[in-house]
């Protein structure tokens, strides 16, 4: 039994068993969760913050070239909301049948998609409005509502790598992953500004976001995600749970 358990502690299939996350997460999340909206008011409601902000917009596309250009417009259409969903599904099939990794499959996907989609309740109660394109000489991406702050792509984005820094902590790929988490969020910061779909604080907005969910799922996830993963049937045909035999042999 003892044994058993100290294989499953070390499997790289179970490293995601129990995330990261600070002794008080909750009041970690309450706090970064003002934070975001102060930030996202402030900036709605304080005169000539937008336009100071759109003006950063304008500055950037009198540098458009083609290349650039078809990077911006392309980033922007590949990480879609529908190409998040793509990639998400993907990388959960990935880790649950080819790595055998249910825990690490379930809590991947999970963190990732519960911290891009946290962006959508701050768009809906901050309600900021786009960047006006008819106020911009020639927007790559006109975009229209008030939901721009955060960036959903940046926030996707930053959500994205942020799982992938869990997923490799303490292994010998965790700087490489770090360095390139960190260069993609830059970079699709960038590209949204660069179409003119968003604002800077809106970027700086993202990853405050993906950062204060993530702290959030964590703490949740290390009070119930086991217990419900063991709960599921024939989930351990897939890949090792941990605690799924010790409770078998109990029960037997």
């Amino acid at each position: 039994m003892t044994s058993t358990r100290r294989s499953l502690a070390a499997d790289p299939r179970t490293r995601l068993s129990r995330l990261p996350a600070p002794q008080h997460w909750l009041l970690v999340s309450l706090i970064g969760t003002v934070a975001i909206l102060a930030l996202g008011f402030a900036v709605k409601l304080t005169p000539g913050v937008l336009p100071a902000e759109l003006a950063l917009d304008e500055g950037l596309t009198d540098i458009q070239q083609p290349f650039l250009n078809a990077v911006g417009i392309g980033l922007s259409t590949i990480f879609s909301p529908a190409g998040a969903v793509v990639l998400l599904a993907l990388s959960f099939l990935f880790l649950l049948f080819v790595r055998r990794a249910p825990v690490n499959a379930f809590a991947f996907t999970g963190l990732a998609a519960f911290c891009w989609l946290s962006s959508e309740l701050f768009k809906l109660v901050v309600a900021e409005p786009r960047p006006n394109g008819a106020l911009l000489d020639h927007p790559l991406l006109a975009e229209i509502g008030h939901d721009s702050f955060p960036s959903g792509h940046t926030t996707f984005i930053a959500s994205y790598a942020i799982a992938c820094w869990v997923l490799a902590r303490r292994a010998r790929w965790e700087v490489p992953t770090i360095v390139g988490g960190v260069a993609a969020v830059l970079i699709m910061g960038a590209a949204r500004l660069y179409v003119s779909g968003h604002y800077l604080t809106d970027v700086i907005g993202s990853v405050l976001v993906a950062a204060t969910a993530a702290v959030f799922f964590a703490g949740v996830w290390n009070l119930i995600g086991m217990p419900i993963l063991r709960w599921l049937p024939v989930i351990d045909r897939l890949g090792p749970i941990p605690g799924r035999q010790s409770a078998r042999a109990v029960t037997a």
